[in-house]
């Protein structure tokens, strides 16, 4: 091994004896198509430095603080036919190793990597072509724009009678294109042969079984657990289990409030909203289950309207905590839910837009959103909708 990001001159790892031979990882497309994804193997291995090409410079420097780290290192069977699965699959080891505990998923930082191995054949035959490795993607995203761009490179070489060259290559994130780094060793250029220091690893059934014992609830485990015991859909479950912390954070919830759906919706709306403004994880989110739980039920019990709890009681308690109904209590937000005072509202809208009640009566119903939406204004959001909606009708029918 004679690049410099190794020191001592050769680089360890498990040829002949994987901790892993097969198995298989299940995905999801964005486009909702779901697979299976064939393992190779599963091996550990040293990792090496990082070389440094600092621009300006004659120089390359490397960075040997990973060099030595063991790395875990999973293959897979040439069975990812696009770069919508790549992203898939990637996408599953990531939430696969951060409910493990084991890695935080950072393709940014260096925690996670991928290597591409990209190739193309005709359609109609089965034999594959010759391989192409791409490096050098650090994002999920950039992996897929490297195995399209590469995809298109090679198609072009063939059209044109060009032969493919086994090579590894690099992608460059500033033009989406990959650029030749070497030519690609065949697998007896690896010489490979046993260390003399390592002593056997032996992996019995007992070491397994307590391996098994302690892991905690996976990725597929969880989302069945929310479809089957909560009764949502697959969609909710798979948005809900993004993150452990995400899905245990539902499951507090839930045991403060039996609507389950409604407990999905808020943190699939404005909770994750607001996570995705602030940056912040659900584990550091300033609302505590309970206090969600008592919002939604102010909801359900229609005290307050699901627009004025979002959009003005939540902001509220994110910011300084409290009580959800003192809260609501002092800022004056209950929902108005009495005929007597939202009567005189509704016939002051109807009577203010006679054209609108014409286009009502011509049968364009959707014109009562606009009746709503006026009365809602005047009242601050804090209307009934369900009586408000009742009033309107009753109101325009009797016209």
């Amino acid at each position: 091994y004679f690049y410099p990001d190794l020191p001592k001159g050769y680089q360890l790892t498990q040829d002949r004896t994987p901790v892993c031979k097969g198995g298989q990882i299940e995905v999801t497309t964005k486009s909702g198509v779901k697979k299976t994804i064939p393992l190779h193997r599963i091996h550990l291995e040293e990792d090496a430095g990082k070389s440094m090409h600092l621009e300006g410079e004659r120089d390359t420097a490397v960075d040997f603080n990973r060099a030595g780290v063991p790395l875990i290192e999973i293959v897979t069977l040439p069975e990812l036919h696009s770069s919508e699965e790549a992203y898939a699959f990637l996408a599953e080891v990531r939430k696969l190793v951060r409910y493990l505990d084991i890695c935080d998923g950072n393709m940014e930082e260096g925690s996670l990597r991928c290597d591409a191995n990209v190739s193309v054949r005709p359609v109609g035959t089965t034999i594959l072509g010759k391989k192409v490795e791409i490096k050098n993607m650090n994002s999920m995203r950039n992996v897929q724009h490297a195995i399209d761009y590469e995809i298109g490179r090679q198609i072009g070489c063939l059209e044109r009678g060009e032969s493919i060259i086994s090579e590894t290559r690099t992608f460059q994130v500033s033009d989406g294109k990959t650029y030749g780094m070497r030519t690609k060793e065949e697998l007896n250029d690896y010489r490979y042969f046993p260390d003399p220091d390592l002593s056997p690893l032996e992996v019995d059934e007992s070491w397994l079984n307590q391996i098994r014992a302690s892991l905690p609830l996976l990725p597929s485990a969880w989302h069945q657990r929310l479809v089957n015991t909560y009764g949502l859909t697959a969609y909710d479950a798979t948005v809900l289990t993004e993150t452990k912390e995400l899905a245990a954070y539902y499951e507090s919830v839930c045991a403060w409030c039996p609507n389950y759906k409604a407990v999905s919706n808020w943190l699939m709306g404005p909770v994750k909203s607001y996570l995705n403004e602030t940056g912040v994880s659900v584990d550091q989110l300033p609302l505590k289950p309970g206090q969600l739980a008592d919002m939604i039920a102010l909801v359900d019990d229609g005290i307050l309207s699901f627009a004025v709890a979002s959009q003005k009681l939540l902001p509220v308690m994110l910011r300084e905590g409290g009580n959800a109904s003192e809260i609501a209590d002092a800022l004056n937000l209950r929902q108005n839910s009495s005929a007597d005072s939202l009567g005189p509202i509704v016939d002051e809208v109807i009577r203010e837009f006679p054209l609108k009640v014409e286009e009502y009566k011509l049968g364009k119903k959707g014109i009562i959103r606009m009746f709503m939406g006026e009365v809602m204004k005047r009242t601050g959001g804090k209307a009934d909708p369900k009586l408000a909606t009742d009033l309107i009708e009753k109101k325009l029918a009797s016209i």
